[in-house]
C-alpha cells in the first residue's frame, strides 16, 4: 500500500430496519481496517427509499456503534468535507449523472412496473430459462422525468462464464 494514501473505509446501512449482527459485523471489519491503517471510517447512511425507511433506525445505528465503541469520522451527525454522508442529501449529484447517461444512450427510463418485471420473472423461472432483462427492451424511449428508474442498455451479448 502507497505510503502516502489515505485509507478510507465505510459502513453504509440502509434504514429499512434495525442494526443485526451481520451489518454490525460489517462495520467492525471496516472500522478495524481503517483504525489499523490510520484512515478513515465514513458512516453513510443509504436513505433513498423512503418508502421502506423505518423510523429510528438510523438512531438505532448510531447508537449500537457507539455501544460497541465504534466512531467514526464522517457521518450524519459529523458531516464530511465533501458532503452530507446521507445519500439523500446527495440526490442532485447522481442526478446529473443519469441525465448524462441518458443523453450518451448508456441508459434508459423504465416504463415497466414492478407487477410486469415480476411477471416475465416468474415466466422465466416457470419455464426453467434465466430472466433477462434485456429482452424486454421497449421499442420506443421516452423522454426521463427524473423519478423513472433508468435501467444500463447492456449489449445483447450471449456469452456467459463462470469459474
Amino acid at each position: 500500500m502507497d505510503p502516502n494514501q489515505t485509507v478510507v473505509t465505510r459502513y453504509a446501512p440502509s434504514p429499512t430496519g434495525f442494526q443485526h449482527v451481520g451489518g454490525i459485523r460489517t462495520a467492525l471489519f471496516a472500522w478495524l481496517w481503517a483504525r489499523k491503517n490510520n484512515g478513515k471510517f465514513i458512516l453513510r447512511i443509504e436513505d433513498t427509499d423512503k418508502n421502506r425507511e423505518v423510523s429510528g433506525a438510523i438512531e438505532n445505528t448510531m447508537e449500537a456503534l457507539t455501544w460497541l465503541g465504534l466512531d467514526w469520522d464522517y457521518g450524519p451527525d459529523k458531516p464530511a468535507e465533501f458532503e452530507s454522508c446521507l445519500q439523500s442529501d446527495r440526490l442532485h449529484i447522481y442526478k446529473r449523472y443519469a441525465e448524462q447517461l441518458v443523453a450518451k444512450g448508456l441508459a434508459y427510463p423504465d416504463p415497466y412496473t414492478a407487477e410486469e418485471v415480476e411477471k416475465w420473472r416468474t415466466e422465466a423461472q416457470t419455464s426453467k430459462r434465466p430472466f433477462l432483462f434485456r429482452e424486454h427492451r421497449p421499442d420506443i424511449i421516452t423522454e426521463w422525468d427524473g423519478t423513472t428508474p433508468l435501467r444500463f442498455k447492456v449489449p445483447d451479448i450471449k456469452r456467459y462464464e463462470w469459474n
